[in-house]
């Protein structure tokens, strides 16, 4: 698929998305990025480390978050659109369930919408994307954990929201899936959902997983956020295996490096698991 000016082969590598939180109240770096000069530092680091696009979010999704305006949230973002897109060729995605953030963001030269309310907070901003001609991550999200079938009803959503996408004009070259890790899920259903995100490969499109620093690896492991890095790396190794495309993370290095030792080990490992079988 095409997000911007660069190609990615989702069917054969699974690429790095970096996050840059451009607010005050992230869960792992609230506040480091918000200011012009350290975010560009910021970028320029995960460009050296190997980022294949980048990820800027102006308001904090964490558990019990505070919701901003849509014009506060332009303020943060879009500055920093113009000044990455000023300076380096990388693709460009902002996270954000705001249909008038998202039309700013856009216009501000931004490749790509990461919705984790998967277009049904702001059904404009499906147009928005629509019109742009940019991708659209749809993460799995809903408002309560009243799951009867978690798997089944997990693809089911997901489905209803590509049909959200499709009716809204998106084409399905530019849509990416997000199971949605740490949104309206149980620990148990959080883990399940990692360990058997390849299954909604089935949907037809490429997928995404974002786990990084998050709360079912600091569950799984009783570790605070900032020692949440080997957790990380293991959920990105899965990723691989299950033919992710993309994963995103805060420590792009060592995540890149992981993948790389992955896909270097990916033939051997699939003609071993064969002869076993």
């Amino acid at each position: 698929m095409r997000i911007g000016t660069r190609h990615f082969d989702t069917a054969h590598h699974t690429y790095v998305m970096g996050i840059l939180n451009v607010t005050p109240d992230s869960f792992s770096d609230g506040g480091k990025f918000s200011r012009p000069d350290h975010a560009m530092r910021h970028v320029q680091q995960m460009l050296e480390e190997g980022m294949d696009i980048l990820d800027i979010g102006g308001e904090s999704s964490r558990p019990g978050y505070q919701m901003i305006s849509d014009e506060d949230e332009i303020a943060r973002v879009v500055p920093v659109i113009r000044a990455v897109k000023a300076r380096w060729d990388v693709p460009v995605s902002v996270d954000s369930y705001k249909g008038a953030v998202a039309r700013a963001a856009l216009d501000a030269g931004a490749d790509m919408i990461n919705d984790i309310w998967g277009l049904k907070y702001d059904h404009t901003l499906a147009d928005a994307v629509a019109q742009s001609g940019a991708a659209c991550c749809i993460m799995h999200n809903r408002g309560n954990m009243d799951y009867t079938n978690f798997r089944r009803e997990l693809t089911a959503e997901l489905s209803e929201r590509i049909a959200i996408a499709r009716q809204a004009g998106i084409p399905d070259a530019k849509i990416i899936l997000d199971p949605g890790v740490g949104f309206a899920k149980s620990q148990e259903q959080n883990l399940q959902a990692v360990a058997q995100i390849g299954r909604l490969r089935t949907l037809g499109f490429p997928l995404l997983l974002g786990t990084s620093r998050k709360s079912v690896i600091g569950q799984a492991l009783d570790l605070p956020v900032a020692e949440r890095l080997e957790g990380t790396l293991a959920t990105t190794v899965l990723a691989v295996l299950q033919r992710c495309a993309f994963v995103r993370v805060h420590d792009v290095g060592a995540n890149k490096r992981a993948i790389q030792m992955t896909e270097a080990l990916l033939p051997y490992w699939k003609e071993e698991a064969l002869h076993d079988g």
